[in-house]
């Protein structure tokens, strides 16, 4: 079926003869696929796996709806993953920031310094309150009025509002420059772009060898972050007020009636949806590298299991300090608990302010981010040079680090407008819209086109060429999830997000209709190719209208495995412009290497 996406051991077109020679292109002695390469080991694939589900979410997202809740489709993954590179190196680039800023003697989002305004404060501020003038006579002033004219407020007549924190207006003031919004856009930041720049770099640097360099670089950035949560949980249960942070987090004055609220299910299945990167391309250009036996099966219970109890976990490390900072400050933890941008950037970075030898702390905890961050964006970028590998075999195989560092440059330079003083705006306004309805919108599709369209019981024969025959009893939840569960309840988010739709907003300001649009028209570009290209497919087809259809919903003359010896009976009349002797493995000697 030449529309959907075709992992490398199972062919969908005609490729070129390699050699273990080619240039630039580092093949192992152990690969089965010489066009593409396999993984060195199979801790390579899971440790970039789980690199890439565990990401910036698991940290920043999960806690918090935790505590909030008690408790051509292959075009539109691969344009999805371009749209959501290009910003999410832009907070890895925050992090390198925050990183480089916590190399002081003191945070300098501690105190309120030279970049504060008067509303800085961490506690509330007192704004009106009553003074007597005039004998018996009483009236409401402003506060500066009452400053500015010696007088002295009414005891128990103040009226207070809620002040910023420093590292809120440091985040706004210093560190994004931010604009008043998305109309206007300002200069560009120079340390973020060249935060930015060294990201790109450092993305580029662990790529130019494909999964071979990258395969490697995880065994730091997938284990590292456990390591910090671990310091920070063990860290944070040493504080005061901790056990009021975890108590909010899952225990006793957790709301386990939300429960009993749909929004409550919504959230969970749309954060362990995105959590799992499902339908981004990742998951698919990772182990399009794998040997054809690798168990596929039990790398997806691992994986899933790892992904949801790092997530579980990391909301211990966090709501440990965000209780100890509720203590100090005289608050509930649902006044100082955030989500998102805010809590990586303003709640926790003000906890670690206050913690003895905070610079270590901060430095620790953003290098976390960064590590977490890079790969999963190590396994984004993956998709795109895989697709350029599949269109462009033979020019990749000779040029794969200039095509690779070229990818990133490019990407560096559309995510320049990211990094503006309005680069925020369109930060969030990407997320809300290409990681929203358009992943949706594709893993709907993708459903649809693999059980519906190609047949999922076929599928299923393919896995069980992979990994073995199983019981009927074994595929029957997958049958039923696969089917009917998953397709329903993804319709029904989707259907329910839209019809809950409005107008997205950052700090509270809203973007303006031409912004909306573009997030709009992004969503449109990203999912239009699916129509496009199943028209283009109907008229190349012979016959009537319905004989067209017919026949593009049946797998291509040339789908199967890549490799002869595992076809075996069932594609064993594909049909195949090369011989098997142009795949074979050669011995360094360059004989084939026995069966």
């Amino acid at each position: 079926m030449d529309k959907l996406k075709c992992p490398s051991f199972f062919k969908c077109r005609g490729k070129e003869k390699v050699t273990a020679s080619s240039e630039n292109f580092h093949i192992g002695e152990n690969d089965e696929n010489l066009d593409r390469g396999n993984w060195s080991k199979k801790s390579d694939y899971l440790l970039s796996m789980v690199g890439y589900a565990v990401g910036l979410g698991n940290v920043w997202r999960f806690p918090y709806l935790t505590y909030n809740n008690g408790g051509g489709v292959g075009i539109t993954m691969v344009l999805i993953s371009i749209f959501v590179t290009i910003y999410y190196n832009v907070i890895i680039a925050y992090s390198l920031y925050y990183m480089f800023a916590s190399f002081q003697r003191e945070l300098p989002w501690q105190n309120c310094s030279y970049w504060a305004d008067k509303t800085c404060s961490r506690s509330p501020i007192v704004t009106h309150c009553n003074v007597s003038i005039k004998l018996g006579e009483i009236f409401q002033v402003n506060k500066s009025w009452v400053d500015a004219n010696n007088f002295t407020c009414i005891n128990g007549s103040e009226v207070y509002q809620p002040g910023q924190l420093p590292s809120e207006q440091y985040w706004n003031k210093v560190a994004l420059q931010r604009s008043s919004g998305l109309d206007e856009t300002g200069v560009i930041v120079w340390y973020l772009a060249l935060c930015l720049l060294l990201a790109w770099l450092i993305v580029g640097t662990a790529l130019f060898k494909g999964i071979k360099s990258s395969g490697k670089v995880v065994y730091f950035t997938a284990i590292f972050p456990y390591v910090v949560l671990l310091i920070l949980l063990i860290r944070g249960a040493t504080l005061d007020g901790a056990s009021k942070g975890i108590s909010y987090y899952i225990g006793a004055q957790s709301n386990f009636t939300k429960l009993r609220e749909a929004e409550v299910w919504k959230d969970a299945a749309t954060q362990i949806f995105y959590s799992l990167s499902v339908a981004w391309g990742g998951l698919v250009a990772l182990s399009s590298y794998n040997k054809f036996n690798n168990n596929c099966f039990s790398d997806a219970i691992v994986i899933c299991l790892t992904n949801c109890l790092t997530s579980v976990f990391a909301g211990f490390a966090i709501f440990s300090i965000l209780g100890h900072m509720a203590h100090i400050s005289g608050k509930e933890v649902s006044q100082v608990v955030k989500s998102g941008f805010d809590l990586a950037f303003i709640a926790y970075p003000e906890a670690l302010a206050q913690l003895p030898g905070g610079p270590f702390w901060s430095i620790l905890f953003f290098f976390m981010l960064l590590t977490l961050g890079l790969d999963s964006q190590f396994a984004s970028v993956e998709t795109i040079t895989t697709t350029i590998q599949d269109l462009f075999p033979k020019v990749m195989k000779k040029m794969r680090a200039p095509i690779t560092l070229c990818c990133c440059l490019v990407l560096f330079l559309l995510g320049l407008i990211c990094v503006t003083q309005a680069g925020i705006y369109w930060v969030h306004l990407i997320d809300h819209f290409c990681a929203g309805w358009g992943i949706l919108i594709a893993a709907i599709l993708e459903l649809i086109g693999i059980i519906w369209i190609y047949g999922g019981n076929r599928f299923i024969e393919d896995i069980e060429m992979m990994i073995g025959a199983k019981r009927w009893l074994f595929w029957l939840w997958w049958r039923a999830c696969w089917f009917v569960i998953t397709p329903v309840l993804l319709t029904a988010i989707l259907i329910w997000s839209l019809v809950q739709f409005h107008r997205p907003e950052y700090a509270q300001i809203p973007y303006p209709d031409w912004g909306v649009a573009i997030g709009w028209c992004m969503i449109i570009f990203c999912i239009i190719w699916i129509p496009i290209m199943a028209i283009i497919k109907i008229i190349q087809a012979e016959g009537t209208i319905l004989q067209r259809i017919v026949s593009c919903c049946r797998p291509a003359s040339n789908w199967g495995p890549y490799l002869e010896r595992h076809r075996g009976e069932r594609y064993k009349n594909m049909v195949d412009r090369e011989k098997e002797t142009d795949h074979e493995i050669p011995t360094v000697s360059g004989s084939r290497k026995p069966e």
